[in-house]
């Protein structure tokens, strides 16, 4: 009775009250409560800053790479921004440095800008301090989201006295003269001087390792510079994961728990500068997993003279030849040689934004450099954004002599020196040859890098002209050089 009895009820109570029809509790439709539009809010945790969808598409608009400038303008006090910003170069700003009680300064390619008349003070450099995160141990902190490195200049009681506030930007393409080296999944070590652009190639060769060829790319991001501040990192670094480094000195350990938790296919590594990062490096070597990371330096040579580093190129140990093995050789009884092999196969030495100087086997360059001998190099250069091969090795033809000004030398091998079949190896120098100095007879200069013996012999080519030769490396070379005139 109760089925039949209780909707009654409910009718009269409604006809009584004119109240709207209520849902039945027996009705065999379900009840849908009304939905009431809203907008999404996103879960953060503690020091992350919320995001929301914008209208033009992009999830995080401060991504934009004007708007990452004017965050790093925004240290700076309102008439220090208004110049930089009115300066021709401000796309190729590279940093702003602030000193306690000097005129700051903006230093762009063409060089070094003042920003302002007036010495900084005390208030500068603390508003500039209170908008970025907190400084490391190694007294560098960033921007949240923005590849940008602010780093600090303390006094005896630790207080900021200064700052060089550099500019951090993700430039794609960048690491187009690699391309291939990469595609083959060899190691890579890029040697480097500070400011030639080491982080930003290897920031876009994790993009790239990890975009374009599906790789599962790990970063041990030692001060945030390949990722950017914060705990999201910046779009330049694409699919590729990140671990942060809580201490420089521990950077050994997080590179192990990379390997260990993680599964990666890639490690990228940003400065390595100790022994124990070194033997970390090679443990991971060992286990099969690309690396790709960076050094300080110029040449493989000062990574060969560097007990911390030499590590990561086999290592170098002293041996002592026997009587008849150092006359067969030509060399003293005691030298010095590869200890094993290297932690990277290839090594690139990085000589501007521009040009690189590549080693593809990288035992076999500390073995030439040790026994007195020039390695085997590859210089490329970025010209109107292609690849363009300065110097390269390849089969020599009697054809080729004549297309676009191409001379080919011949290295012949002179002593005992039978290592491999790379002693016959073939190079080849691309000159851009100028009608005019032809026809005035003027010497033509060469640059001549990767001739790996004191005795090359030139092939003999119809005519001979004078040529002027410069060496860069340490040994002494005679070379003549012949070349084909044009008819």
């Amino acid at each position: 009775m109760l089925g039949f009895t209780l909707p009654f009820q409910l009718r009269c109570c409604q006809h009584l009250s004119q109240q709207p029809p209520l849902p039945s509790p027996i009705s065999p439709k379900p009840f849908y409560p009304p939905v009431v539009p809203s907008v999404p809010r996103p879960r953060i945790g503690p020091g992350l800053r919320a995001s929301f969808p914008v209208l033009s598409g992009s999830v995080f608009p401060e991504d934009e790479p004007d708007v990452e400038l004017g965050r790093l303008l925004s240290l700076l006090p309102e008439e220090m921004r208004r110049r930089v910003s009115d300066h021709a170069e401000l796309p190729q700003l590279i940093e702003v440095v602030m000193d306690l009680g000097r005129k700051p300064l903006a230093r762009f390619p063409s060089g070094d800008f003042v920003i302002s008349e007036y010495p900084i003070t005390v208030q500068d450099i603390e508003h500039a301090t209170a908008q970025v995160g907190d400084f490391a141990i190694d007294n560098r902190a960033g921007i949240s989201r923005t590849l940008h490195r602010i780093s600090a200049i303390r006094n005896r009681k630790g207080t900021i006295i200064g700052l060089t506030c550099r500019a951090g930007r993700a430039i794609s393409g960048s690491a187009m003269l690699l391309q291939d080296l990469i595609k083959d999944g060899a190691s890579l070590l890029l040697i480097g001087p500070p400011g030639v652009g080491k982080t930003t190639i290897i920031r876009e060769i994790a993009r790239m390792l990890a975009n374009d060829y599906k790789k599962r790319v790990m970063i041990v991001d030692t001060s945030n510079e390949i990722g950017g501040d914060g705990d999201i990192p910046h779009a330049g670094i694409g699919n590729a994961r990140r671990m942060q480094v809580p201490n420089s000195d521990a950077q050994h350990k997080v590179l192990i728990e990379a390997v260990e938790n993680h599964m990666p296919q890639v490690i990228v590594i940003d400065e390595i500068g100790t022994k124990l990062e070194a033997m970390a490096a090679s443990t991971i070597a060992q286990r099969g997993i690309q690396l790709v990371a960076t050094a300080h330096g110029i040449t493989i040579e000062n990574l060969i003279m560097n007990p911390s580093l030499e590590m990561l190129v086999g290592g170098i140990q002293s041996v002592t030849l026997g009587d008849e093995e150092a006359s067969r050789r030509g060399v003293q009884k005691t030298v010095l040689e590869r200890k094993g092999p290297s932690t990277f196969s290839c090594g690139v030495e990085i000589i501007s934004k521009t040009e690189l100087r590549i080693h593809r086997s990288l035992e076999a360059t500390v073995d030439a450099i040790l026994s007195g001998r020039f390695p085997n190099v590859e210089i490329r250069k970025m010209k109107s954004q292609e690849q363009e091969e300065i110097l390269d090795h390849g089969p020599i033809s009697d054809s080729s002599l004549q297309k676009n000004g191409e001379i080919m030398f011949e290295e012949v091998t002179k002593g005992a020196d039978d290592q491999t079949s790379q002693n016959e190896s073939l190079f080849k120098l691309h000159v851009d040859l100028v009608e005019d100095s032809w026809e005035h007879k003027s010497p033509l200069g060469l640059f001549c890098y990767g001739v790996r013996h004191s005795y090359p012999i030139a092939k003999t080519l119809p005519q001979i002209h004078g040529v002027n030769v410069d060496i860069n490396r340490k040994f002494t070379l005679v070379l003549f050089a012949y070349l084909l005139c044009a008819s």
